[in-house]
């Protein structure tokens, strides 16, 4: 079963040289087509997931599929070879269903649109745009029930079909999605927005085409492709050793009180190509924190891993695929069996990026970056108001980034670096809450050299009673510090009632149930820490404590002895820093804060809640996996 697309004109493209100067009008150009998807959709989406935060991805890829300017990597060849339908000028796609596409989309409220760009009769590109609905149905408001068993229980789940079909749009198909959603006036806003975005780019695609011809637009596509190929083959060379180095972070519970749940990768170089194999991840949980992982996907995110930090200035492409083999487990938590719950893989999603760092780190320690792309928080609030209107809250919350080898981690920042923070303001006036506190909290961020960022307190006061869904991880692990830096702060979770009363909730729940005047207190994750924290500037902690980043106790950590107004006693310093050198134990690669039974051990005295029990594996998903393998 693979898709067929309809060409009137199948004139093989030519392969005229393309000079630089072309190459590079035609690369800025297609910047610059990516940089106005973005402005189109958050300028036409209603959803503050996505019209605020940007929780969207957009992508121009080859007449093959393959991403030429994007943000997450291709959709394309998924879709392609599970497509069975044709492809005609005229036509448009769109899909959630992460089985359909080979996990390209990795939980049915991403919606994706794909576009196929025909100029002359022939097909000269794809764009391609997804964003995240904020509700799609099923059995809680947001759809990402934490207790799913099954895809099923998550809400509608789309197919590849056209939307329109040889320019004629398909009215009664969408009549039929949104009848799913408890919001249909967003999700019809948001698709419309994506509609737009690809149709945008199309346009720019169309333009370079009669500006350059279509056989020198294509002839760059390839050549961008081909310049991305060498610059990733020398980065590998220079950066992945033969010997296999293996790295292992876990996701904290599933939110139905087993946990945690390990992720393993070991990776090794053989010849000019990377190999980077899952085996020992653990099997698919029952609930929903399972993680479709394309290929694809974590073949990109490995690319702006290494680009980001051996050479920022080259642009992110495809071209690089066929360096990577990438082998995941069937049956694994990254690669569930149908119909396995999907729509909590936030978690491990955010755990493959520390991993990574992880992984790529342990040959240059140098470069390595602590833990602190952990998770993306979400809070969902949902009800009626006073008025008896419907309202429904999705936002992603930020916790603190990593201690890196150049610098302190941003203080409560996005896991995606084009995020934005929905503003106070705007969740004040269209939703019956109040925002009491929003600040970076001190002393969470992991001590170190460079201090990894803090995590956000944000204290949200509920003005009608509803129900409210969490989404967070790093509650019961710590994000670990590396070379001598110390772990961030754990996340957690704080009910204040209306009448004082407190209680600490899980990091993961659905159905909450607050009243008018209830507070909570989300609190996100701290970034690890890097290098030794008695090597940090005393001037720079003096001035965090004026700036309430670090507390005046806080600053012990790192050997500064000062007052609350970051008044530093240079003697009582240097007196304590001369201490802690001389009874400092072995300078750890990786601080993890303690061992798994360690963890399980002070686990209520700190954090108030249980420690997850042992995932027990049911025999047929173990029997499965141990085939596979």
């Amino acid at each position: 079963m693979a898709a067929t697309i309809i060409q009137t004109n199948p004139t093989p493209f030519a392969v005229p040289a393309i000079d630089p100067v072309t190459l590079d009008i035609i690369e800025n150009a297609l910047r610059n087509a990516r940089t106005e998807m973005d402005a189109t959709l958050v300028r036409t989406a209603m959803s503050p997931g996505i019209r605020e935060q940007g929780d969207a991805f957009p992508l121009i890829a080859d007449p093959a599929g393959k991403m030429i300017v994007g943000q997450f990597g291709s959709f394309i060849d998924g879709f392609l070879r599970g497509f069975d339908g044709t492809i005609e000028e005229g036509d448009m796609i769109l899909l959630s269903d992460p089985y359909s596409c080979e996990g390209a989309v990795s939980h049915s409220n991403d919606w994706l649109v794909l576009l196929p760009v025909f100029r002359s009769g022939r097909l000269v590109a794809w764009t391609a745009m997804f964003g995240h609905q904020s509700d799609i149905g099923g059995k809680v408001a947001g759809s990402m029930p934490i207790d799913a068993r099954a895809i099923f229980e998550e809400g509608v789940r789309i197919p590849p079909v056209k939307i329109y079909a040889r320019g004629v749009y398909n009215d009664d198909l969408i009549k039929l999605i949104m009848h799913q959603t408890r919001k249909p006036d967003w999700c019809a806003a948001d698709l419309n927005a994506l509609v737009a975005a690809c149709r945008v780019a199309a346009r720019r695609v169309d333009e370079m085409c009669g500006r350059f011809g279509e056989d020198v637009y294509v002839a760059a596509t390839q050549a961008l492709l081909a310049r991305n190929h060498r610059a990733m083959k020398a980065l590998i060379a220079q950066s992945v050793g033969e010997e296999a180095v293996s790295f292992e972070d876990y996701v904290c519970d599933d939110g139905v009180g087993f946990g945690p749940y390990r992720i393993k990768c070991t990776m090794r170089r053989e010849g000019d190509r990377v190999i980077l194999d899952f085996e020992g991840t653990d099997p698919q949980s029952d609930a929903s924190i399972n993680f479709y992982l394309n290929e694809n996907m974590f073949k990109m995110f490995f690319g702006i891993y290494m680009i980001m930090v051996f050479d920022p200035q080259i642009m992110v492409n495809d071209g690089f695929y066929d360096l990577i083999e990438v082998r995941i487990p069937e049956g694994s938590l990254l690669k569930p069996k149908y119909p396995a719950a999907l729509s909590g893989r936030t978690h491990a999603l955010g755990r493959i990026f520390d991993i990574l760092g992880g992984l790529l780190g342990q040959r240059t320690p140098e470069f390595l970056c602590a833990a602190g792309f952990s998770s993306s928080p979400h809070l969902m609030y949902s009800g009626r108001d006073k008025q008896g209107e419907w309202f429904q809250l999705f936002q992603i919350g930020f916790g603190g980034i990593p201690g890196k080898p150049f610098g302190d981690g941003p203080d409560g920042h996005s896991l995606w670096p084009g995020f934005t923070n929905v503003p106070n303001e705007f969740l004040e006036r269209y939703f019956p809450l109040r925002i009491e506190r929003y600040e970076a909290l001190a002393d969470s961020g992991g001590a170190g050299r460079f201090r990894g960022g803090n995590g956000i307190l944000m204290s949200y006061r509920f003005l009608a009673s509803g129900t409210v869904s969490i989404h967070d991880d790093r509650w019961f692990t710590y994000p670990w510090g590396v070379n001598g830096g110390k772990p961030g702060m754990r996340a957690r979770k704080i009910l204040e009632k209306a009448d004082g009363a407190t209680s600490i909730v899980a990091n993961k729940l659905d159905r909450l149930a607050v009243t008018e005047g209830d507070q909570l207190h989300f609190i996100t994750w701290g970034g690890g820490g890097w290098g030794d924290p008695l090597d940090r500037e005393v001037d720079l902690v003096a001035r965090e404590i004026r700036q309430g980043l670090v507390s005046a106790a806080g600053a012990k950590a790192y050997g500064v002895i000062a007052d609350a107004e970051g008044v530093v006693d240079r003697s009582a310093t240097e007196a304590l820093r001369a201490r802690m050198r001389t009874t400092a134990n072995e300078t750890l690669l990786f601080d993890r804060g303690g061992s798994i039974d360690e963890l399980r051990t002070r686990c209520f005295d700190e954090t108030g809640l249980q420690p997850p029990s042992q995932p027990v594996w049911h025999a047929s998903v173990v029997d499965d996996a141990v085939a596979a393998e």
